[in-house]
C-alpha cells in the first residue's frame, strides 16, 4: 500500500511526512460511504501553481476557496481530500453576508477508508447561512496516471525529455488534486486559475479570461479561465504543457481546437475534421447547443483511460485520437472515430445530464457507446460501422454476460474500488445493446423526443434510469410506439436490474402453424441446474419466414412477458408457414436474446445457407445463426454436428459479419484443441475452411485500392490473419517476402513497403517464423516509431515469437520502466507472449512467480492489471491448471486486491472450458473429421 500523504497539521508549521499531528489521531466517526447532505457548494474558486522545470521536483500548489450553502444545521464540514499535504492552521471559514458572524476551524480529523477530511467548526453551521471556505494544499504530481500527474515525451530535436501536466479525476480522483466534494451530485460552477512558466500552455475547461504576471516568481504568469457551468468534480480538467494545436472550422462560433506534442501534430488532421462533424451532429440529434464556448481534445502520452470526457478539454490515449496516413490502418482509422464520437455524446449524457451515483454510470457510457456508433454511421455510412459495432457488442456481452458472475447493468456501489469495476463491458456494451432494443422497438422519432425531452429536463442537472424511463414512457404512448398499459420502466427494468440474458427456445408446431416459445437464463456454466437459472425478460418478438424474407421490419410482432413477481408468461406465436419453410427470430439480431429451434428448422436452415439463396437471410442474421448454433453447442444444447455443418456454408461467404461471428467463436475452440492431439484434424478443416475466401481476396495482395466497400477491407485483413496461421496456399511467403523486403530497405523507419492494412499479419507471421535478428529489427522499429497505432502493431506481434529466451525476455522488458513500452500498453506486449501457445506457459509463470512486483507496478489503477488474466481465462481448459490457478488467487488476495470482480470471472471461464473439454472434445473431433 502507498504511505497516505494526507496530513491534518494542528500548527502553521508542516508536520514531515510519515509523522501524525494529534488530530490525525482520531479517525472520523462519520463511516458512511457517501459525504454528508448538509452542505452543498455553490462554487468552486480553484487556483494551482505548477512547477514543471526540474524533473526532480515536479510539484503543484495551491489554494481552493468553496462556496458552501448549508442545507442543514451542522458542525462539521466533510469532504474529500487525498494523498494531499494541507497546513490545517491556513484553513479559513467565513460568513458571506455578515461580518460580525465569526467562526473558524476547531479541529481536523480523517476517514482514510472513504477520503474524508473532516473539519470541525467552531460554532454551528445554520441552514440557509453560505459560508466561504479557504484552503490550502501541495502535493508531487504523481506518477500514477490519476489526479493531477505528470507526463512526458521524447523530444527528437533537442534529444531531451519534455514534461508536461495533465488531469485525470474520473471517478474519484479530483480529491488527489484538490479538496472538493468528489461525488457526481455536488455540482458547482468552477473558476480555474492557473500558474505556470510563461514558455508553457495552460488549458482548462473553460476559454481563457486573463493572463498576467507572477508576482512572485520571475518568468511565471497566472492564467485564469472563465467561470465554468455547473459541472461534476470528475469532469473539471486543467494541464500545463508545451503542446501544438491544430484549429478547426466550424459554422457557428464554438473554437475547436486539438492538441498533440510538437512531432506528432501532422496526425491531428482526421481528429480535428472529424470532431466538429460529430459535434454538429449530436447538436441536431438532442436539439441542444453545445452547451460550452470552446472544446479542446488533447492526446496524452501516458494515460490509463482510451480517452475522457472532460467538458470542454477531452483528454486521450494518443493512439484514440491521433492517425497516421502512412501508418494507421482502416480499423485504427475507425477506433478513433468511435472513441471521439463516445466521448463527445458524453458532452451530453454524462456531462450536461450526470448520473446522481455511480449506480447509474451505465446512464454514461451505455448512452455514448450507442449514441457514438449512431454518429459514426450518419458522417461515413461506407464503413456499415453501426451493424459492425452492434454485432461486436452483442458478440461480446453473449460471452460476458453468460456467466454466472456477470452483473446487472444497473447495481448498487458502496466503495470507490466498485466504481472503477463497473468500467466494464456490462456498462459500456451491454448498455449500448439494450438502448439499441429499446430504440428500435420504440422507432426513430418516439426514441429522438424522449432524449431530447429528458435532456432538456434535467441540464445542468442529475438524474438516475428512472427519469429517463419516464421520458421515453410519455414519448412512447404519445407517438403510439407502445401500448398505453405497457411502460418502459417495466420493460427495461428486467434488462437494467438482473444479470444475464435469455434463451427463447422455439417448438414449431408444423401442422398448426404455430411455435411455442419458453424463457430461461442462459449460461455457459452447464453444472448449474436448469430449473436454477430463473430470470424473465420483457423481449420484444420479431421474426420472419423463409416465404416473406422481410429483414428489415426489426418492429415488435408479439411480446413476451414477465408477471408482476417476475414469472414467465407463456407465449404461442401463430400462422407461421408449414414444414417445409423455416423460421428466423430476432431480425436483425434487434435484441440481446440467444435463440434453439427444433431440428427440423435448424435443418430447413442449413439447407438455404449451403445450397439455396443464402444472401436474402440478412447479413446480420447470418452471423446470428453462426454464433448462436455454436455457442448452444458449446453448452451441449445443440449437437456439433448441426453447428459444423451450418458452419460450412461460409465457403460460400463472402461478407464481413458472419466471419467475425464464425472466428470468435472457433477461436474460443481453437485455444484448447490446438493443445490437443486432434489438433491436425481441426487445422485441415479451417484450411479447407478459409482457403475459398483467401482466394477470392486475392490472398496478401496488395488490392486495398481496388477495394469498393470498406467493410471488405476489415474482411481482407480478418482472413490474411488466419490464413497465415493455418498456413493457407502462399500466406507465409507471401508475408515473409514483404519482411525481408522491408528489412532491405535503407532508411526502414521511413519506408515501409508492407501494406498498412496487412501489417499485424506479416509483422507476427514473420517473427513466428522468423530469426532473432527479424525480432531485434522490428523492436527497433518500435523503439523508433512516433506513431501509437503502430507501436501497438509491433508490440503484438512481437510476442509471435516461438524462441522462448526470447519470450521470456519480452515479459521483462514489457515491465521495465526504462524499455519504452508505457505503462498503459503493457498488457497488449503481456497478452501477445500469453496468447502463444509457446508462450503461455511462460506468461502465466511469470504473472505467478512476480504478482506481487505486478500489482505494484499498476498500482492503484488495477482494472489494467485485470485485462492481464484474460488470456489464461480463454486458454486454460485442465483441471489441475484450474485447480492451482484457484489455490494461487486465494493465497495471493493482498496482490490481487481490487481485481475480485476479474478473478471471479476468470475462475468461472476456467471452469466452463474444463467442463467443454470433457463434454464435446471428442463430439467435435468426430464431426470435423467427418467433414474432411
Amino acid at each position: 500500500m502507498r504511505l497516505l500523504l494526507l496530513l491534518c497539521v494542528a500548527s502553521a508549521m508542516l508536520l514531515k511526512l510519515g509523522m501524525a499531528s494529534d488530530s490525525d489521531s482520531a479517525s472520523s466517526s462519520y463511516s458512511y460511504y457517501r459525504l454528508p447532505t448538509a452542505l452543498r457548494p455553490q462554487k468552486y474558486d480553484l487556483r494551482v501553481l505548477t512547477r514543471l522545470e526540474n524533473p526532480e521536483e515536479l510539484r503543484f500548489e495551491g489554494n481552493v476557496k468553496i462556496l458552501i450553502e448549508v442545507l442543514e444545521n451542522t458542525k462539521n464540514i466533510t469532504l474529500h481530500a487525498k494523498n494531499l499535504t494541507i497546513d490545517d492552521s491556513q484553513i479559513t471559514l467565513k460568513h458571506t453576508s455578515a461580518a460580525d458572524k465569526k467562526n473558524c476551524i476547531a479541529s481536523t480529523e480523517v476517514n482514510t477508508q472513504h477520503d474524508f477530511y473532516v473539519m470541525h467548526t467552531c460554532e454551528e453551521l445554520a441552514a440557509g447561512e453560505v459560508y466561504e471556505l479557504t484552503m490550502p494544499f501541495s502535493a508531487d504530481l504523481n506518477r500514477q496516471l490519476e489526479g493531477y500527474y505528470r507526463s512526458s515525451y521524447l523530444d527528437p530535436v533537442a534529444n531531451k525529455t519534455r514534461w508536461l501536466s495533465i488531469t485525470q479525476f474520473e471517478p474519484a480522483s479530483a480529491r488527489l488534486a484538490f479538496p472538493c466534494f468528489d461525488e457526481p451530485n455536488f455540482k458547482a460552477p468552477f473558476v480555474v486559475t492557473l500558474g505556470y512558466h510563461k514558455k508553457y500552455t495552460g488549458l482548462s475547461n473553460m476559454p481563457v479570461k486573463e493572463i498576467k504576471p507572477n508576482d512572485q516568481i520571475a518568468d511565471y504568469i497566472w492564467c485564469e479561465f472563465h467561470e465554468s457551468v455547473p459541472m461534476s468534480t470528475y469532469l473539471i480538467a486543467y494541464s500545463v504543457n508545451d503542446f501544438a494545436h491544430k484549429p478547426s472550422t466550424l459554422p457557428n462560433s464554438t473554437l475547436f481546437r486539438t492538441w498533440a506534442r510538437p512531432n506528432a501534430i501532422d496526425q491531428c488532421d482526421y481528429a480535428s475534421e472529424f470532431g466538429p462533424k460529430v459535434l454538429q451532429y449530436y447538436e441536431q440529434l438532442f436539439g441542444i447547443k453545445f452547451p460550452l464556448p470552446k472544446i479542446d481534445q488533447i492526446a496524452i502520452p501516458d494515460f490509463s483511460a482510451g480517452a475522457m470526457e472532460n467538458w470542454g478539454l477531452v483528454t486521450y490515449r494518443e493512439i484514440a485520437l491521433l492517425h497516421s496516413v502512412d501508418y494507421s490502418s482502416l480499423a485504427d482509422k475507425q477506433r478513433v472515430a468511435s472513441i471521439i464520437a463516445h466521448e463527445l455524446a458524453h458532452q451530453w449524457f454524462g456531462n450536461l445530464v450526470t448520473m446522481k451515483w455511480w449506480t447509474d454510470l451505465w446512464l454514461n457510457e451505455g448512452f455514448a457507446t450507442y449514441v457514438a456508433s449512431l454518429g459514426v454511421e450518419n458522417i461515413n455510412p461506407e464503413w456499415h460501422s453501426l451493424e459492425q459495432e452492434s454485432l461486436g457488442n452483442l458478440l461480446t456481452i453473449f460471452r460476458r454476460d453468460a456467466l454466472e458472475t456477470s452483473h446487472p447493468i444497473s447495481r448498487p456501489i458502496e466503495m470507490v474500488s466498485q466504481i472503477s469495476e463497473s468500467f466494464d463491458q456490462i456498462s459500456y456494451q451491454k448498455g449500448s445493446t439494450v438502448l439499441r432494443m429499446m430504440h428500435m422497438f420504440l422507432g426513430d422519432e418516439s426514441f429522438r423526443a424522449g432524449l431530447q425531452k429528458y435532456l432538456q429536463k434535467y441540464s445542468y442537472g442529475n438524474a438516475e434510469q428512472d427519469n429517463l424511463w419516464e421520458s421515453l414512457t410519455e414519448a412512447a404512448h404519445k407517438y403510439r410506439a407502445l401500448p398505453k398499459s405497457y411502460d418502459i420502466k417495466s420493460i427495461m427494468d428486467s434488462w437494467t436490474l438482473q444479470t444475464g440474458y435469455p434463451i427463447i427456445n422455439v417448438t414449431r408446431n408444423y401442422e398448426q402453424g404455430t411455435a411455442k416459445l419458453t424463457q430461461e437464463r442462459y449460461l455457459l456454466n452447464t453444472q448449474i441446474a436448469r430449473n436454477a437459472r430463473g430470470g424473465c425478460w420483457w423481449v420484444p418478438i420479431s421474426y420472419t419466414t423463409q416465404g416473406q424474407q422481410d429483414f428489415n421490419n426489426t418492429a415488435p410482432k408479439a411480446w413476451m412477458e414477465c408477471d408482476k413477481n417476475g414469472g414467465v408468461l407463456p407465449k404461442t406465436i401463430s400462422e407461421l408457414p408449414g414444414n417445409d419453410q423455416w423460421v428466423i427470430f430476432n431480425t436483425q439480431l434487434s435484441t440481446l436474446y440467444k435463440v434453439n429451434y427444433d431440428e427440423r428448422n435448424w435443418k430447413l436452415l442449413i439447407e438455404t445457407l449451403t445450397n439455396g439463396e443464402f444472401e436474402r437471410i440478412h447479413v446480420i442474421n447470418r452471423a446470428q445463426l453462426i454464433d448462436d448454433a455454436l455457442y448452444l453447442a458449446w453448452t451441449g444444447e445443440q449437437d456439433y454436428e448441426i453447428a459444423m455443418r451450418l458452419v460450412e456454408y461460409l465457403q460460400r461467404e463472402r461478407q464481413y459479419l458472419p466471419w467475425k461471428s464464425a472466428f470468435e467463436n472457433l477461436k474460443l475452440i481453437k485455444n484448447i484443441i490446438r493443445q490437443t492431439p486432434n489438433y491436425e484434424f481441426f487445422k485441415r478443416y479451417m484450411q479447407k475452411l478459409i482457403t475459398p475466401i483467401y482466394l477470392h481476396l486475392n490472398g496478401l495482395n496488395d488490392t486495398f485500392s481496388g477495394i469498393q466497400q470498406q467493410d471488405q477491407v476489415l474482411l481482407k485483413t480478418m482472413v490474411a490473419n488466419w490464413a497465415c496461421q493455418y498456413q493457407v496456399d502462399d500466406c507465409i511467403d507471401v508475408a515473409q517476402a514483404y519482411y525481408s523486403k522491408w528489412r532491405a530497405e535503407p532508411k526502414p523507419d521511413e519506408k515501409n513497403p508492407v501494406p498498412t492494412n496487412l501489417r499485424p499479419t506479416v509483422y507476427c507471421t514473420s517473427i513466428r517464423q522468423g530469426s532473432d535478428a527479424d525480432w531485434q529489427f522490428l523492436w527497433t522499429r518500435y523503439k523508433n516509431s512516433n506513431v501509437a497505432a503502430e507501436k501497438r502493431t509491433i508490440l503484438t506481434a512481437l510476442g509471435c515469437s516461438r524462441e522462448v529466451w526470447l519470450l521470456q525476455r519480452y515479459l521483462e522488458l514489457t515491465f521495465d520502466p526504462k524499455s519504452g513500452i508505457r505503462r498503459q500498453d503493457s498488457m497488449w506486449a503481456f497478452q501477445a507472449v500469453a496468447y502463444n501457445e509457446i508462450g503461455f506457459h511462460l506468461a502465466r509463470e511469470y504473472f505467478m512467480n512476480n504478482v506481487n512486483f505486478i500489482y505494484k507496478f499498476y498500482h492503484p489503477i488495477t482494472k489494467d492489471m485485470s485485462r492481464l488474466l484474460t488470456p489464461f481465462s480463454e486458454l486454460t481448459f485442465q483441471d489441475n491448471d484450474y485447480e492451482d490457478f484457484k489455490f494461487f488467487a486465494n493465497a495471493n488476495k493482498a496482490s490481487l486486491k481490487g481485481l475480485d470482480q476479474a478473478i471471479r470471472q476468470t475462475l468461472e471461464t476456467m471452469l466452463t472450458n474444463v467442463l467443454w473439454k470433457q463434454r464435446n472434445y471428442r463430439p467435435l473431433s468426430r464431426s470435423i473429421e467427418s467433414l474432411l
